[in-house]
């Protein structure tokens, strides 16, 4: 009997120790991959920190590795008698996530580079696991993507709703609220709604922790999707509620409380109150308590089979080879893109338009870092229109046109702001273009009206997608990553005349304007 039991146990553990044999240099080979390829893309990981460090919105990417291995290291008695395999399919996935990049870095599209970086580190754990050992662990890789600092884009939508709710709540308690942009004004002050307010950061870290949550207590898919979806919906309503509750405490108090430090304080308090109550209720309903299925031992027979190690290595090195020719590529265009500093032509603008010294106004447009600058003031008869390019070359994650951090007015702008933006079409040159028009107000009730658009490579826009899409065209093409956002204004003292007097510029002036860009980039 006892000799039956020791074969029996032999039998049992043999499965076990050829697995064990497996895993060690199947571990060696993942943090092999790695590494290679965060070396290899070191560029694109020194963005992902440097967010990290400058914006607390994100700061949670730190941590996102160190949950990832821990959700991976609780799974390890159902992970133990598994073998891994090696997949040679998972290979066919490293191309498309090693083309997303490359069109990230072209466009300078940090999260779409960032995006594919994570796709690869999670291809190459499955290139060495097999899809077998990589579904049990879909999850903790899945969890990898909130690394990437990305949520930005939909900052301005955020804002107008809870400038929205705000004003609506306002009134809705009898206090009179007058809106212009995102400034609200009531009887007892002014209140802006700035990035801040927006409840981006509350979103962001509801978004992560409930899915976690989800993940950890609920087995059944319903159930996760369900609290997902409410860690979307309650952190946006409860931001807007938030805002509302701020505005009445300053409000009611004399602008005594709520308009210093403890604005933010009170804000993250009733986040935390609201976001505590979340997780109360979604536990009711946890499902981790469940008694689990039994397990058994696994036979021989059952085991998938491995790959050798040799084949597992060589399938690991054909993956980061690919994923490596993405980057030696991107840097031969660089090579080829490199070019000094441009010196911007001024535009030549015919009559009847004259140049003239005097700025227009004490406004310019917040562009960041870009390579060369022009503004100038061009005046018919008792018309003025500033004019204001920003050009861009060697474009990076810092410098580069289109992004979040240029735009017409800040937020905190404490002497402009932005009360009206629209769309509509401008011929130029002979073709229509969709331009964005903007009214802004200044320090004695002055207003401006602004029209802005992009140049890239002789394509006119003003859609941020379509600028970057132009941009990575031109650099496949080899004629280099040029870009200028232009911005026309005159005064909007009368409204019907602003407009016309931006016109007649745009007709008389466009063919200038873009024939000085065309001979800035053909001069590099």
């Amino acid at each position: 009997m006892k000799r039956d039991l020791h074969i029996n146990l032999e039998a049992a553990a043999g499965p076990f120790a050829a697995a064990a044999r497996q895993w060690r240099p199947a571990l060696v080979l993942i943090a092999f991959g790695i590494a290679w390829l965060l070396i290899c893309y070191a560029g694109t990981v020194k963005s992902m920190t440097d967010i990290y460090a400058r914006n607390d919105t994100f700061a949670h990417g730190y941590i996102v590795p160190l949950i990832s291995i821990w959700l991976a290291w609780r799974k390890r008695d159902e992970l133990a008698p598994l073998m891994p395999t090696g997949s040679w399919w998972a290979i066919a996935a490293v191309p498309a996530a090693g083309l997303a990049w490359l069109l990230g870095e072209l466009a300078s599209v940090n999260a779409l580079s960032q995006f594919a970086l994570t796709t690869l580190v999670i291809v190459t754990i499955v290139v060495v696991l097999g899809e077998g050992v990589a579904r049990r662990l879909a999850f903790p890789l899945a969890f990898l993507f909130f690394a990437v600092p990305v949520g930005e884009v939909i900052m301005p939508q955020l804002m107008t709703w809870t400038a929205d709710f705000t004003v609506a709540a306002l009134r809705l308690s009898g206090v009179p609220v007058y809106r212009e942009g995102q400034q609200l004004v009531i009887p007892t002050g002014v209140w802006s709604v700035v990035e801040a307010c927006s409840g981006l950061r509350y979103l962001i870290a509801s978004v992560m922790v409930g899915t976690l949550f989800a993940h950890l207590i609920y087995r059944s898919l319903k159930r996760r999707l369900m609290f997902i979806a409410l860690s979307i919906v309650v952190p946006i309503v409860a931001n807007w509620v938030r805002a509302y509750m701020i505005v009445m405490l300053g409000h009611l108090s004399g602008n005594r409380l709520a308009v210093g430090v403890d604005h933010l304080i009170y804000g993250w308090l009733f986040f935390g109150v609201v976001i505590a109550c979340l997780f109360a209720l979604g536990a009711r309903w946890r499902e981790d308590t469940l008694p689990a299925s039994s397990s058994v031992l696994p036979s021989r027979a059952v085991l998938p089979a491995t790959l050798p190690m040799k084949k597992l290595w060589a399938a690991t090195l054909v993956a980061l080879a690919l994923a490596t020719v993405w980057k030696l590529g991107y840097l031969g265009i660089q090579r080829s893109d490199a070019a000094p500093a441009p010196q911007l032509v001024s535009p030549d603008i015919p009559q009847p338009w004259v140049p003239v010294s005097t700025a227009l106004a004490d406004w310019r447009p917040r562009f960041v870092d870009p390579s060369a600058e022009l503004n100038r003031a061009f005046r018919d008869g008792d018309r003025t229109v500033g004019v204001f390019v920003s050009y861009y070359r060697n474009q990076d994650s810092r410098s580069k046109l289109v992004s979040s951090e240029n735009k017409l007015v800040s937020s905190d702008d404490p002497h402009w702001l932005r009360t009206r933006d629209d769309t509509q079409s401008v011929d130029m040159n002979g073709r229509p273009v969709a331009i964005r028009t903007s009214t802004l107000r200044g320090p004695g009730g002055q207003e401006l009206l602004v029209w802005h658009w992009y140049w890239i490579d002789g394509r006119l826009t003003a859609n941020d997608f379509r600028a970057k899409a132009y941009t990575a065209l031109a650099r496949l093409a080899g004629h280099g990553d040029d870009s200028a956002g232009v911005v026309i204004y005159t005064s909007r003292e009368r409204a019907d005349l602003a407009e016309k007097t931006l016109l007649d510029f745009v007709r008389t002036a466009a063919p200038a304007i873009d024939a000085a860009l065309e001979k800035t980039r053909d001069m590099r």
